[in-house]
């Protein structure tokens, strides 16, 4: 319900907006907010409303990007988008392309995990949380791969003792799911 309203209020305001610059801001917000929706929808089950809110984000920030081609953080939705499809199985790789999703790129996916690691401004820990599951994923193709990942974690861990999440990550075999 709160992102449905955050989306929407983000959509009234892009036909307000003053400027590129403006527009660059709210298409950002309301790729996250689609984001948010189809990770919702995919953890209810719901994968056609979560394919159609992925394509949304994309969507959304790729326009983002047009407009303000400094946007790192617009990066990480996208980044999980390919990642998403290139890790996806065969079946829905062919289903994502033949509704018009694409078919996902890890290596693109991974250098912007990359950039949203190092430079994001908003996403910066978020994009480093996620980078780090996705080279341990990778590990299994890479082992060389690993290493990076625990001390991408291991530095989170160093800046938010208190959670949880990242300790155990250190100290188990692999990301949380």
């Amino acid at each position: 319900m709160l992102l449905a309203e955050g989306a929407a209020r983000a959509e009234a305001a892009l036909a307000v907006a003053p400027d590129d610059s403006a527009r660059a801001g709210l298409y950002f917000w309301l790729g996250s907010a689609y984001g948010y929706r189809a990770r919702q929808a995919e953890l209810q089950g719901k994968y056609w409303r979560a394919s159609r809110e992925a394509g949304r984000m994309r969507d959304a920030l790729e326009r983002a990007l047009e407009l303000d081609s400094s946007c790192v953080d617009c990066l990480l939705g996208l980044a999980v988008y390919e990642y998403g499809l290139a890790r996806a199985s065969a079946l829905a790789r062919l289903v994502a392309r033949i509704i018009g999703l694409g078919g996902g790129n890890a290596d693109r996916a991974m250098e912007m995990f990359r950039r949203v690691a190092d430079e994001g401004v908003l996403t910066r820990t978020e994009g480093q949380w996620l980078y780090a599951n996705a080279l341990i994923r990778e590990a299994e193709r890479d082992a060389s791969l690993r290493e990076e990942a625990l001390r991408i974690v291991a530095g989170l861990a160093e800046q938010y003792p208190e959670n949880p999440v990242f300790r155990r990550f250190l100290s188990g075999p692999g990301p949380a799911p």
